[in-house]
């Protein structure tokens, strides 16, 4: 069956831009250096159509409206709508908006990969970086310990809000060509990658559609509700953190066993000393991306709400979260093995010390009797 070629009546295509511009962030801080500079008002995330019991921010990030976009996509100009979603683990996740009224299917999908292009991973886009430098020197005060946002996520999505004809939804992959706007190709697929392409499709009422790729995603919702794009960016920012902490502990394994053999091989008096104070190094890393990896976890809380906690599943197993998280915990555990072998590494050497120098006074207390002998 040959596909139609449907007018989009109503649409958006999203970019967004995950970074890790610090260890945390203190979103009261932010919401009052704002303020102050009289922008538009800051508000808490939360889900719009979701029960608050069903599914929630774990804390409510803050969301900051930043000035309009001028782009040219496919030869066409369009005006952006811009904005941030700062969490309290460090992430900044910018969106940029495009609006899309009155263009057929191929053009909705040229515009998709048009954006892609400009905004997405391998585009180098300075625009992200116009965004972020100004957002960094405005909330300076509110980041703790601010990294340079080299590590970064990248996600596209297309929504849908009203075709022009009635299309069933249960078959809306049938009757429309996704696969060009969900894998950005130009040549034919085969049938085999088309099906896995397709594989993970969601709905929950009879008129609304999910469709889930690695780095893009069609929506069909013509309520305008916003949970599902949500819950893909916090997937996508709990990606990055994971990846941010999975590569600074690749970074400090080879240097915690350089030091661990240097505190090994030290032959002076106070090598106990040495290898105590690293033990409290490695004990102090540990408990910092513990804290910080429980609220990436803690991010976003599922209880009820079936349907999201389905799409947000698979959206964590589609990114690869939870492998990029067990990575973390198994070098977390290194080095809490490293830092318990160290504790009883430093507890043996001052046991020997301690003997040593009950040695040492018993040697002492002897030559002073024998002295005192010979001089009676």
């Amino acid at each position: 069956m040959p596909y139609e070629q449907p007018t989009v009546q109503s649409a958006v295509v999203i970019a967004m831009h995950m970074v890790d511009i610090a260890d945390a962030i203190d979103l009261t801080k932010v919401e009052m250096l704002w303020d102050q500079q009289r922008r538009p008002a800051s508000i808490r995330s939360k889900l719009t159509s979701t029960p608050p019991k069903a599914l929630a921010f774990g804390v409510p990030p803050v969301v900051l409206t930043l000035d309009p976009l001028n782009l040219t996509l496919s030869g066409n100009a369009y005006q952006a709508q811009v904005s941030v979603r700062l969490y309290e683990f460090g992430a900044a996740a910018f969106s940029v908006h495009i609006p899309v009224t009155s263009c057929s299917w191929a053009s909705f999908s040229q515009l998709m990969n048009a954006t892609d292009v400009l905004l997405g991973p391998s585009a180098d886009s300075p625009v992200w970086q116009q965004l972020m430098k100004p957002l960094r020197e405005a909330l300076l005060p509110a980041l703790t310990k601010p990294s340079p946002a080299l590590l970064h996520e990248d996600y596209l999505l297309g929504i849908v809000q009203a075709f022009e004809e009635a299309i069933p939804v249960s078959t809306m992959h049938e009757h429309i060509d996704l696969v060009p706007l969900l894998s950005g190709e130009q040549r034919p697929l085969s049938e085999q990658a088309r099906r896995d392409l397709l594989q993970q499709r969601f709905s929950y009422y009879a008129d609304d559609l999910v469709v889930l790729t690695w780095d893009r995603a069609f929506i069909f919702e013509p309520r305008g509700d916003s949970d599902v794009r949500d819950i893909l960016e916090v997937a996508n920012a709990q990606l990055l953190e994971m990846r941010f902490y999975d590569e600074l502990l690749d970074a400090e394994l080879p240097l915690m066993y350089d030091m661990v053999e240097a505190a090994y091989h030290a032959s002076n008096p106070f090598a106990a000393r040495h290898i105590a104070d690293l033990a409290r190094k490695l004990y102090t890393l540990v408990a910092e991306v513990t804290e910080i990896t429980e609220k990436v976890d803690n991010a976003l809380q599922v209880t009820e709400d079936v349907y999201l906690a389905r799409v947000y599943t698979a959206a964590l197993d589609l990114f690869r979260v939870r492998q990029v998280s067990e990575a973390v915990d198994r070098k977390l555990a290194i080095i809490r093995d490293t830092y318990a072998a160290l504790y009883e590494e430093a507890s043996g050497k001052r046991a020997e010390l301690l003997e040593l120098a009950i040695i040492v006074l018993i040697v002492v207390e002897i030559v002073i009797a024998v002295l005192r002998h010979q001089s009676a």
